[in-house]
């Protein structure tokens, strides 16, 4: 348990430190979502360009079965790494935005 809350406030912190607010445009709105009971974690651009809906998730980070998947990153950072620097094991980090028969050659957890 302990494990799985350590996990928790990672994820927590690299997704606050992702966060950025939209210049310019006040109808756009950066999107924290933080689901400790099912462990779902986004970050999302949400509001209205124009005319133009947007509804963009630019991260997406799962706990599953005591390892900490990447559903999805947009972004130009290498979550991967930066959970490696705060101490998650490579064996728990699972690249779910690669197909299962790709994992075992990522260097990180296979599920």
């Amino acid at each position: 348990m302990e494990k799985l809350e350590r996990y928790r406030q990672y994820i927590r912190k690299l997704l606050t430190e992702q966060t950025t607010v939209e210049d310019g445009n006040p109808d756009i709105e950066c999107q924290l979502i933080f689901d400790a009971e099912h462990d779902h974690y986004q970050l999302l651009d949400i509001g209205w360009q124009g005319l133009k809906r947007v509804y963009n998730c630019f991260i997406h980070l799962d706990i599953k079965d005591g390892k900490i998947w990447i559903q999805r990153n947009m972004t130009e950072v290498d979550i991967a790494r930066e959970l490696l620097e705060m101490g998650v094991s490579k064996e728990d980090i699972v690249l779910g935005l690669h197909p299962h028969y790709k994992r075992p050659y990522t260097g990180y957890g296979v599920a």
